[in-house]
């Protein structure tokens, strides 16, 4: 009588390496194979399927630290600051959105400042979330030089809210190459990108780039600003016909973002509005 041999068993895969799911395939006794109802399988798709939702969803459940007072708070500021800083309701000039004398009256209205009126700047309107000054001054720091990157996210959600006319694509004050490759990120792309997700709209890192290395505005009057920045910039893709919504932290004599509007009216935009953060009081 002749002898049967019989094969030991073989271990395959189902599934990659990474999840540990063997089976014999041999026997229905010896069998374990992992299917698609498997709890391990269930948890890998469910943290697939998360991907990067997951800071926004440990975001909304686990508490942070207010970014002014340092209190316990689900959200950038707490209420307590929120109500007492952020929603500012001040009458501001519709282009370049300079506050304007609290006696007049009617938000909406389209008031224009006396130099708006004087000298029409290139851009045509702006919207500002509040003033620079203290202590949310102290969000635009942490924002540009502390890479407090969730306050970008936070920027962008409160100024699509005051958007009342829909961009149809939104562009980033861009950043001089070696800032960037020091900074490690533009504090306006990083408002920019959230933003356009909030108003379901394109956005385009690339679509203005700085062709000149200017010196930091910071330290030059408004007439060596607008020098300064001049020629500084030039649009890279098409944009005739569209509303171009050109987005930074920080406004404080415009001269930049009157630059950029130049550029882009000139290569045949539309129209061109601003989203600023924060925008210094007076020029």
């Amino acid at each position: 009588m002749g002898v049967t041999r019989t094969k030991s068993p073989k271990y395959t895969r189902s599934l990659p390496f990474t999840h540990r799911n063997w089976r014999f395939a041999d026997g229905p006794s010896m069998r374990f194979q992992a299917s698609a109802f498997s709890p391990c399988s269930r948890v890998a798709k469910l943290v697939t399927r998360l991907g990067s939702s997951w800071p926004r969803l440990v975001h909304a459940v686990l508490p942070n630290l207010c970014a002014l007072c340092g209190n316990l708070s689900q959200s950038a500021l707490c209420r307590g600051c929120d109500d007492a800083y952020a929603n500012e309701a001040r009458l501001r000039c519709s282009v370049c959105a300079v506050p304007l004398p609290s006696s007049r009256r009617g938000r909406g209205a389209g008031y224009r400042c006396a130099d708006c009126v004087a000298i029409a700047p290139p851009f045509d309107a702006t919207l500002v979330l509040a003033d620079y000054r203290a202590p949310l001054d102290t969000l635009a720091v942490g924002l540009k030089f502390r890479a407090r990157l969730m306050l970008a996210d936070e920027f962008a959600q409160r100024l699509a809210r005051l958007a009342s006319e829909w961009p149809d694509l939104i562009a980033p004050v861009p950043l001089a190459a070696r800032r960037l490759v020091e900074r490690g990120y533009n504090q306006a792309w990083q408002i920019a990108k959230p933003l356009a997700r909030a108003l379901r709209v394109r956005s385009d890192a690339t679509l203005i780039a700085r062709v000149i290395e200017t010196a930091p505005q910071s330290r030059l009057d408004l007439d060596a600003r607008r020098q300064n920045v001049g020629r500084a910039f030039e649009v890279t893709a098409p944009v005739r016909g569209l509303h171009v919504a050109v987005v930074d932290d920080v406004m404080t004599t415009g001269a930049t973002l009157e630059a950029l509007a130049h550029v882009l009216k000139a290569a045949g935009a539309r129209r061109v509005t601003n989203f600023v953060a924060l925008r210094t009081p007076k020029n």
